[in-house]
């Protein structure tokens, strides 16, 4: 195996879930340098998977208790759009414009106009996996015919011209893909014990079966983002060993499927890099089934490079180009705290993070139940860390009380312009055998109140 930062590094950057102790949130790896960064507070969940614009803008998922969310990569904003059923398809997909996510509801397509907040719907009982042509005028899904066999349709964006595609005469269709390009599309029947991969030709309308793994239980298929290759994952099975997958890519007619690596996962789920070289799969399966490993290989030199590895490692997806978020999130569980910070600071050590325009530091206070006499105490300390005459602010801060102390102009130099927030925990955390009532944060005062307002208790 072949150290990550010894190869040629592909361009993009990997949104995927993470569990750190047990909550799932939406993660970037970044191929460029391999640093990490945490996008979402705790509204993600084991089955989330990131979907990029075009434009890689926006990640849209779906999260906690089955809300849909859109984050928006140049502010860090999270917006809830809407909440989908229990039982209902996962399945989201960008327009051309990157603006406009379509999903399925309430029997119903819905196409959400992420800037606008405006939603259209086309009535579709038992539509699922909808996705964009990239004509940007019609969609594609997956729903019954008048005999209730699913099938594949394509509709235009107001509902009319509704035509069917193919031709099954039994079996289920699953995990509905339509090519970038728009001309083939994928699906796996008829279930999970036996799950095999089949191709349509939306033109001429021929189908074509991939031959997959020996055991028929193919899982994950994915186009390449030039259309000519599906990668997907296919669980095989020795004596000894037990279970585990091979990663193959296949044409999309069928044809030179080949096995590029092995994962220690029953299965996998896979996602290309923009130039179709490279493709990200999970292994490191733990006794409970759960990737732990995130790998890369290189199809013009197969051999695999460990990219990160982690407590839990959920779903993975690649963007088409590199992009860098304006904020990332801090999480740390002995502080109890989360808050959002530019994600060009680097971390000191774990309760400092730096940047050429900044600096955030965490710690706690004990102090009395007067949170006006802790923030005196703090703001006019004997060494006059924020000078002669610092200002407090009161206020409220994740709906506890809170205060937020900005230096006067005789501040050291030495101190950076550096102020702070002290906020008062919603209960009392122990840290080292000690109680501390107060959560304090120093930051130079430009970026203080920006940080501190997104301050949430663990």
């Amino acid at each position: 195996m072949l150290s990550f930062y010894n190869r040629a590094r592909p361009i993009g950057v990997i949104a995927y879930t993470s569990s750190q102790g047990g909550q799932y949130d939406i993660w970037l790896f970044n191929l460029q340098n391999g640093t990490r960064v945490q996008l979402t507070n705790g509204v993600a969940d084991s089955f989330s998977k990131p979907f990029w614009s075009g434009d890689n803008s926006k990640i849209a998922f779906v999260g906690k208790n089955r809300i849909i969310y859109v984050i928006y990569l140049s502010t860090g904003r999270i917006a809830a759009i809407d909440q989908i059923g229990p039982d209902e398809d996962l399945t989201l997909d960008w327009s051309p414009n990157h603006r406009t996510l379509a999903y399925t509801t309430r029997n119903q397509i819905i196409l959400y106009d992420v800037i606008s907040h405006r939603a259209a719907s086309i009535s579709a009982p038992s539509a699922t996996n909808v996705q964009w042509f990239p004509n940007g005028r019609e969609l594609l899904f997956q729903g019954d015919d008048s005999s209730g066999i699913q099938q594949l349709f394509r509709i235009n964006i107001n509902g009319s011209g509704r035509r069917q595609i193919t031709g099954n005469t039994e079996d289920p269709l699953h995990d509905v893909s339509l090519s970038p390009d728009g001309t083939f599309a994928l699906y796996t029947t008829p279930g999970a014990s036996i799950s095999l991969i089949r191709t349509v030709d939306l033109m001429s309308g021929d189908v074509y079966e991939i031959k997959g793994g020996k055991q028929a239980k193919n899982f994950y298929p994915t186009w390449s983002p030039n259309s000519q290759q599906i990668a997907f994952s296919a669980t095989a099975y020795t004596e000894g060993t037990g279970y585990y997958n091979e990663i193959r890519i296949v044409g999309k007619r069928g044809g030179n499927e080949r096995v590029l690596t092995k994962s220690t996962c029953y299965a996998t789920p896979v996602t290309w890099s923009p130039d179709s070289r490279f493709i990200a799969y999970l292994s490191g399966c733990s006794q409970q089934g759960l990737a732990t490993e995130m790998w890369m290989i290189d199809l013009q030199n197969p051999s695999p490079v460990m990219l990160t590895r982690e407590n839990v490692i959920g779903n993975l997806s690649w963007s088409s180009g590199n992009i860098r978020p304006e904020q990332a999130v801090y999480s740390n569980g002995t502080y109890r705290v989360r808050f959002q910070y530019p994600s060009n600071w680097e971390q000191v050590d774990p309760e400092r993070y730096e940047g050429a325009d900044g600096f955030f530091q965490i710690s706690a206070i004990g102090g009395g139940d007067d949170i006006h006499e802790v923030c005196k105490g703090e703001a006019y300390h004997q060494l006059m860390p924020y000078g002669s005459s610092p200002r407090i602010y009161r206020t409220r801060i994740s709906g506890q009380e809170a205060c937020l102390i900005f230096p006067s102009a005789d501040q050291p130099p030495e101190m950076k312009r550096q102020a702070a927030a002290i906020v008062r925990y919603s209960v009392p955390v122990k840290i080292d055998g000690s109680t501390y009532n107060y959560i304090i944060l120093w930051a130079e005062e430009v970026h203080l109140s920006s940080i501190a307002r997104t301050i949430m208790f663990l």
